[in-house]
């Protein structure tokens, strides 16, 4: 037998990205023309877990006129965090020492305290696990698949990838005409963590020379190669389009800092690889870092479509009497997942994708 449905709140968290007021809207329409109220969680779960820090108590009501017009918008007009993780919220014990907590009781009893008879977690993979252990803990819980980096298990696109995606695709077009008005060796790092999913479909698309992505550990001489063989078949320009978490042979990761109840920021790559390449053509080499620019500005019609689609069907899987499931995108439908499949482990490019087929084929330089 399904739990009836009155109230469920709406929480976006992790890093912003375009398409996150479309689900807010698509979720929230839907569940209103159900009778179900609807309440947007401040930034993340930190409405519930420190309600003392807003005005309006941590919620707010999520009416009609609230989601008129927010589709194209983007950001979250509920707000999103990307640190103090309540699965390991850091604290300082009775020493001073800094130590990770698991707040995540508090947030359950919180959301029972507020009525609260389901929640649409909207996340990446941190936020889906949070979500998950909530839902192992009792809470109805649906997930919806959100991160411009498309890392995310079980679902053939997350919304805001092909955002990014497009924009670091057209800024990388501007910088063709002036690398070759220069001759200069452009580098352009772009966001994903771990996953090159951006860096290889805005590399290819935009007709770069060079691809470096974290599934692939790149050696600098194989790079400076291919630069060298384009000079000498008369194109003295090149554009190297390189993901925040790739790596050199036998190297790291480029971390910028690193702190409890956090992910490590990623960065600093590009500059490496662009030092690199001028120490060792002596062309003159300039880094371009795309960073936060690909998180920001208004949805493509194609991110719109999915968040619509994914805040809707979160609620129909509520009305159906799912739980504890994602959202995903199965096309020509949308289809519900375990959570926990969905979170267990990240989304990489597959090496013998047609994707990475298809660039090497064009002569696109992976580093390897």
């Amino acid at each position: 037998m399904k739990d009836e449905i009155k109230r469920i709140a709406i929480s976006t968290g992790g890093g912003d990205a375009p398409g996150l007021n479309a689900v807010i809207r698509g979720a929230t329409i839907s569940a209103l023309n159900r009778g179900w109220e609807v309440l947007g969680i401040r930034d993340g779960f930190n409405g519930l877990m420190f309600p003392e820090r807003y005005e309006d108590g941590g919620i707010i009501k999520l009416t009609q006129k609230k989601v008129a017009g927010i589709t194209h918008l983007g950001g979250t007009i509920i707000g999103t965090i990307n640190k103090g993780n309540p699965l390991r919220f850091p604290i300082k014990d009775a020493n001073g020492k800094w130590k990770e907590i698991d707040r995540t009781d508090e947030i359950i009893e919180a959301a029972r305290k507020k009525e609260i008879d389901a929640i649409i977690a909207v996340g990446g993979d941190g936020s889906l696990e949070i979500a998950s252990v909530l839902a192992d803990k009792g809470m109805r819980v649906i997930g919806v698949p959100k991160t411009i980096d498309n890392d995310l298990e079980k679902t053939v696109i997350t919304f805001g990838f092909d955002t990014a995606m497009s924009f670091a695709t057209q800024c990388i077009d501007r910088l063709h005409s002036t690398a070759e008005a220069h001759q200069r060796v452009m580098v352009i790092e772009v966001m994903g963590r771990y996953a090159g999913w951006i860096a290889v479909e805005c590399g290819i698309a935009s007709d770069s020379d060079v691809i470096l992505i974290p599934e692939i550990e790149f050696d600098i001489d194989k790079v400076v190669e291919k630069i060298i063989q384009k000079e000498k078949a008369g194109h003295r320009h090149a554009l190297v389009v390189v993901a925040e978490g790739a790596k050199p042979l036998g190297g790291d990761y480029s971390v910028i800092t690193s702190e409890l109840g956090r992910k490590d920021i990623l960065g600093g790559v590009g500059d490496k690889v662009a030092k690199l390449i001028s120490e060792k053509t002596g062309k003159e080499s300039r880094t371009v870092v795309l960073g936060h620019l690909l998180r920001g500005g208004s949805p493509t019609a194609f991110d719109r479509l999915l968040s619509l689609r994914f805040g809707a069907a979160a609620v129909r899987a509520l009305e159906q009497g799912y739980r504890d499931v994602m959202v995903a995108l199965d096309p020509p439908i949308v289809q519900y997942v375990p959570l926990k499949e969905a979170t267990s482990r990240m989304k990489s490019v597959p090496l013998d994708s047609d994707m990475i087929m298809t660039a090497r084929n064009l002569g696109i330089c992976f580093g390897d």
